[in-house]
Formats: C-alpha cells, sequence, structure tokens
C-alpha cells in the first residue's frame, strides 16, 4: 500500500499561497472576510485564515454616536494591514475596509450625481466632518444650512442626506454641502407654491426679517419682499417702526416674478388712497395746519394727513430770511400753517408755502409807511451802489448812493456813513412785487421831499415849465428845486441849452433861478429838468403861432416877433 510521506516546508508554503489567492497575490492590503471568534473586554478577536488571528478595537463597528453591534460568529469585512505583527498576531480595522467600500460606493454616487447619507460627527477649523458609511468627509460651515446656523448640535449624530461637490481618492478629499440640498427641496416647494399664488391676491404672512429697505414675509414656504415704501402710505422712515419679526401681517401680492420667483407685496395697498380727491380737498390757495416730518438742503416736507405730505420750498419759507437753511426757519414736528400752491394727484405731489400763509411784511410796510414818509433804521450792510436799511416789519430798504447827501459824489456820501450806524430817510418808492424798499436820506435836508408828497408831485407832469433855483453846480449839471420847498431834480449838463457854449455848468451860479420843462422821472420819481428841451418847444409854438412855410419870413424875424409880444 502506498504511503504518503510528510509534507515539506515548501508544501507548507504552497499550500498557504494558494488559501490567500495564489503565489503573485499579496495578502496585504487587501479587504477580506473574518469570524469573530472572541470578544475581549473593548477588543475583537477575529479569524482570517492566518496563522495568527487579529484584534479589532469594538468601536470599529459601531457608527458615530450609537453603539457596536457584534456578536461572536459575525462575519465581518476586515481590512489586512500587516499579516504578523511583533506580537505574532494579525494587524487588521474595521475602519479601513469600511473606508474602502465607502469609496468604491461613493463613486458611483458622485459620477452619477446622487445624494449620499452621512452623519455630521465632530468639528474641525471652517467647518465640520461627515462619516458617509465609513469615509469622513468635509462639510464646510457655508454648506451647512440655506442661512447661517448659530449651533449645529442638533444636526450632529442626525443620518441625513448630502451632495457631494468633491472628492478625491488619491487624496482621500472628500467636500459635501447639506445646503445644496435644502436648497433644492425648497427650489421644488417654491415652483409648487408660486404656481398657486396670482397677483392681486390677499395672503396672510409672518415677518421673518427686517431690513432697512423693507421685511421679508414668509408666506409658507416662500419669502417676499415687502417694500418700505409700500407698507404705509404716510412716512415709514424704518420697517422696524411698524413690523416686528414674528408678526402676521396682510398683504397683496403687488408682482410675480415666475422666472426669479421673487414676490413683491403691500400692506397700502390694503388701505384707502388719500390721495384719492387731494384736490379737491386741499384747495390751492387754502391754508391748513400741517406737522414737519422731514428737512433738507432744498426744502421741508409737512404732512397735512397720513399719507399726504407736500413740500415747502426753501424759496417759499420766508418773506424775509434769504439763502438760510430751511432747518433754521423750522425744526422737525413742528406744527405750521401752510397755504397750498399747486396740487398733482398722478405725480401725488403737493407744493406748499409757509410764508403765503402769514402777512406779507413788504405789503405792511407799504400800508403803513406811504411813500414820503419819514423812517428810522439800522444801517444793515453798505455796498457799492448804496446802502441797506433795516425797517419795522423786518424788512430791508436801500439808500442809493446818489441820494445819501447833496453836493458830494456817490462814493463819497458811501464813506459817509458805516454798518450799524442809526440813520434817518425818506420812502421813495415800495415794489411789494419785487420786494424793494427806495429810500432818500438827502432829501431830509434841503429841497426835500413834504411829508405826504411824493417824489416829483406838487402837480409837475412831463412837459410842465416850471422855473427852478440851482441847488448845487456839479461837472454832470445841475442840482435844482421847485420853488422854496418843492420837489428836487436835475438838469444834465447836455440838456443846459442847444449850443455847445450853453451847455457849460460853471456859467451857473447856486441860487440862480431858470426857466425849465419836466422831461420825466427818475426810479425815485424825482423829476428831470431840460432847458434845451423847453427851447425846442418854445420855437415850434413861435413857428405855428406867427409865421408858415410859404410867409417868407426868416426863424430870427418869428422868434423877434414872439418875444415883442411876449415882452408886450
Amino acid at each position: 500500500m502506498a504511503t504518503t510521506a510528510n509534507p515539506t516546508r515548501d508544501d507548507f508554503a504552497a499550500l498557504l499561497n494558494e488559501s490567500l489567492g495564489g503565489e503573485n497575490e499579496s495578502f496585504e492590503g487587501r479587504v477580506v472576510q473574518g469570524t469573530v471568534t472572541g470578544i475581549e473586554n473593548d477588543m475583537a478577536v477575529i479569524d482570517v485564515g492566518l496563522k495568527s488571528e487579529g484584534r479589532v478595537p469594538l468601536r470599529e463597528f459601531a457608527a458615530p454616536g450609537q453603539k457596536p453591534e457584534i456578536s461572536v460568529g459575525d462575519v465581518v469585512e476586515v481590512y489586512v494591514d500587516r499579516i504578523e505583527n511583533v506580537n505574532g498576531e494579525a494587524m487588521l480595522s474595521r475602519d479601513r475596509a469600511r473606508r474602502e467600500a465607502a469609496w468604491d460606493k461613493l463613486e458611483g454616487e458622485y459620477s452619477a450625481g446622487n445624494r449620499v447619507e452621512g452623519v455630521i460627527f465632530g468639528r474641525v477649523k471652517g467647518g465640520f466632518t461627515v462619516d458617509l458609511g465609513g469615509a469622513v468627509a468635509f462639510l464646510p460651515g457655508s454648506q451647512v444650512d440655506i442661512r447661517p446656523v448659530r449651533d449645529v448640535t442638533p444636526l450632529m449624530d442626525l443620518p441625513q442626506p448630502f451632495q457631494i461637490l468633491k472628492m478625491d481618492r488619491r487624496r482621500g478629499n472628500i467636500v459635501v454641502s447639506r445646503r445644496a440640498i435644502l436648497e433644492e427641496t425648497r427650489a421644488e416647494q417654491r415652483s409648487g407654491l408660486i404656481q398657486s399664488l396670482a397677483e392681486g391676491q390677499v395672503v396672510d404672512g409672518v415677518v421673518k426679517n427686517i431690513t432697512d429697505y423693507g421685511a421679508f414675509v414668509d408666506l409658507g414656504g416662500i419669502d417676499g419682499l415687502l417694500h418700505v415704501t409700500d407698507i404705509s402710505y404716510k412716512r415709514v422712515g424704518h420697517p422696524s417702526e411698524v413690523l416686528n419679526i414674528g408678526d402676521t401681517v396682510k398683504v397683496q401680492i403687488i408682482r410675480i416674478n415666475r422666472d426669479t420667483q421673487r414676490i413683491s407685496l403691500g400692506m397700502k395697498q390694503l388701505e384707502s388712497d388719500p390721495w384719492e380727491g387731494a384736490a379737491a380737498k386741499y384747495p390751492v390757495g387754502g391754508v391748513f395746519k400741517g406737522r414737519v416730518t422731514n428737512i433738507t438742503e432744498y426744502g421741508a416736507f409737512v404732512e397735512l394727513e397720513p399719507g399726504i405730505e407736500g413740500l415747502v420750498h426753501v424759496s417759499e419759507m420766508s418773506w424775509t430770511k434769504k439763502n438760510v437753511h430751511p432747518g433754521k426757519i423750522v425744526s422737525t414736528s413742528q406744527e405750521v400753517d401752510v397755504a397750498v400752491l399747486e396740487v398733482d394727484e398722478e405725480k401725488r405731489r403737493i407744493s406748499l408755502g409757509l410764508k403765503q400763509a402769514q402777512a406779507n411784511p413788504w405789503g405792511a410796510f407799504a400800508e403803513q409807511h406811504p411813500v414820503g414818509t419819514e423812517v428810522e433804521g439800522e444801517v444793515k450792510n453798505a455796498t457799492e451802489f448804496g446802502l441797506f436799511i433795516g425797517l419795522p416789519g423786518d424788512v430791508d430798504g436801500m439808500v442809493h448812493m446818489s441820494d445819501i447827501a447833496w453836493g458830494v459824489s456817490g462814493e463819497e456820501a458811501l464813506n459817509l456813513h458805516r454798518k450799524g450806524e442809526m440813520v434817518k430817510a425818506v420812502v421813495l418808492d415800495v415794489d411789494v412785487e419785487k420786494e424793494r424798499i427806495s429810500l432818500g436820506m438827502k432829501q431830509l435836508e434841503r429841497g426835500g421831499v413834504a411829508k405826504g408828497g411824493s417824489a416829483g408831485a406838487g402837480g409837475l407832469s412831463k412837459n410842465d415849465v416850471v422855473t427852478v433855483t440851482v441847488l448845487a453846480v456839479t461837472d454832470g449839471g445841475l442840482d435844482v428845486q421847485v420853488g422854496e420847498d418843492g420837489a428836487t431834480g436835475f438838469i444834465k449838463r447836455g440838456d443846459l441849452g442847444r449850443d455847445r457854449d450853453e451847455q457849460r455848468p460853471e456859467r451857473f451860479q447856486t441860487g440862480q433861478k431858470l426857466d425849465a420843462m419836466v422831461i420825466g422821472f427818475d426810479r425815485s420819481k424825482k423829476p428831470n429838468f431840460s432847458v434845451k428841451a423847453l427851447q425846442i418847444a418854445e420855437e415850434k409854438q413861435a413857428v405855428a403861432q406867427y409865421g408858415s412855410s410859404d410867409s417868407g419870413a426868416s426863424l430870427g424875424d418869428i422868434l423877434g416877433e414872439a418875444l415883442k409880444q411876449k415882452q408886450g
């Protein structure tokens, strides 16, 4: 009978290679199946068919946040790190086996764009770690939720879906997102909800967030923007003045953009429009009470009623205060009387006037101080052309430099007075529409206008012939006066005679009397006289009375005859 020889060392090596998959395949670095032969303390003893068993920590058999479920006899997959360590035991890893298997599965899901399930189990710089069935992925903080999350604790150790954004097996790097899943889910919900809404529809919502420009209102899965200008017809400085987070509000859908899924909401649209019939309610010229709500560089806004505001332009704020900031005339929340200047219901604009609701000080001055009245006031300002005098009623009058003093030039007259000095003057003219008061100071001296009279009064009219007395001789002509206390006026150099030799002022003396014709009045209604005009008028009259074009008489004969008749 044949006998079998005892196996040699080479036979044993061959049998070992055969059981491990072939002579050319390495056992190390592979995932193999093993049997749990025992559990000692916190280690599981596993037999994978090597000459010695390996030990694996029990925690490697538990999912994050859960207890290990393993018992003797279970068949499990483990990764062979080394066949034998210094103690003669096999170096096995359950985590590595799960990781390798997970990577194979995740690569397939990533290629297909599918979601994967994972558990957030730890925090790291910039985000969190996620267990994807054995493979560890990185979840950036910005990808946790649609909005920033302060506390992630409720989300940890909880199985939930994730989207793989990037993975690199060689580097062992996986980046996932929870936000992408939420946005996709929300988009589906929004799409369904937005189809059920219509413009003009009135719905209830909850104030979710408040910003400077409005509030976001949750309509039950989709947010709409309630702009600050659509909260109320009255002025709203900040949405928080009217709304609080968590408030339930009734809103109307103004616009729906189904492409961008944006919804515009309004609250004031549910109220009655105060601008309807505003023109009839606030007629032009009417005076109403209002409250100053806002002050700008160009004027002030006055609320006539909640929802209706008008603008008082800076030019319509005061009769007397010019070029000043509106804040120096009115203050916020102040109640004022305003006059309606213009109403435009279509553009929702009302122009108001503050000064029109008050008495016009120029008109009041004209009534209380007619032309010729003597007044007293302080020199407010001196300019190159005259003096501005402060008058009763908070108005100013101007004394032109030619009306300051007799016998001196305008420049010299300006130097006779200083700012702050109290002076007396006479009213020469008041233009209420242009808000101008003309004053004269020299008229209070000799030859001044009598009270109650007017410049050029005393019955003087254009073309009147009067006898005047020379008051002063200047290079430009003569200052003259009618009678002893009549109106004063001026004869220009060119009006002293027809001939150039007669147009020399120096041939006249102060106190000399002469005849002249009134040819007009200046801006202060002082008469202007002319000797030349009188001579021409007398010549025409003489020709008409004593001669004709076919009489044959010379101009000298005619004037001589006229002179004889005058003397006779």
